[in-house]
């Protein structure tokens, strides 16, 4: 299969191509750097990305930033820019992708576990996590040929010197763990499914 993965020199992304590149023709793409370069925010930058690359039989984003910091001192721009960048925009790359995927691919979003897991300062993280995962179940119905799941993973065992303090008490997992539920997700039959890996 031709795999398209977003997010590709991320953490997780580089777990997903690690695994994916043993069996199939992986394009990598990112904001800077890998085979391509896409800005998911923007709706002209994902259609140009698609132009390059032409028809491919799975669509992986591991991409996407929310907003940390408490509530009450939230300006609506802040909360704003999680909806527009890890929410609307793999939104978006769905909208634009549908037309680039051969009959019977696949989509693989990424959520969280703050959809379901509260954490101090985590309040537009959970909101925009809850929403891919409503989008995931509702769109599964409409995309005729084709699939979608999303992965929700833990903190990640290689992020935890970083994120640790803002999840006490949270049991990390390795990328490459992480990497099997996106494996699962290209590679299956399922459709509509948030494979949580916790």
């Amino acid at each position: 299969m031709k795999v398209m993965i977003i997010g590709a020199s991320g953490t997780v992304g580089r777990g997903i191509v690690e695994n994916m590149k043993q069996r199939h023709e992986v394009i990598s793409v990112g904001k800077s750097q890998g085979d391509l370069q896409v800005d998911l925010r923007d709706e002209e930058s994902i259609n140009t990305m698609f132009r390059k690359s032409g028809r491919v039989d799975a669509i992986v984003a591991a991409t996407g930033n929310v907003h940390f910091g408490l509530f009450n001192d939230m300006t609506p721009a802040q909360f704003l820019s999680g909806l527009q960048d890890k929410l609307m925009g793999q939104v978006q790359l769905v909208m634009a992708g549908k037309e680039w995927l051969n009959p019977g691919g696949s989509f693989t979003l990424t959520t969280g576990i703050l959809a379901q897991h509260s954490i101090r300062d985590g309040v537009n993280a959970s909101t925009v996590n809850a929403a891919l995962e409503g989008f995931i179940r509702a769109v599964a119905n409409e995309l005729t040929g084709l699939r979608i799941n999303a992965v929700s993973p833990t903190m990640l065992t290689e992020a935890e010197e970083s994120y640790g303090p803002y999840f006490p008490g949270f049991e990390s997992v390795p990328a490459v763990r992480v990497a099997l539920a996106y494996q699962r997700s290209v590679e299956g039959i399922e459709t509509g499914r948030i494979y949580r890996v916790w």
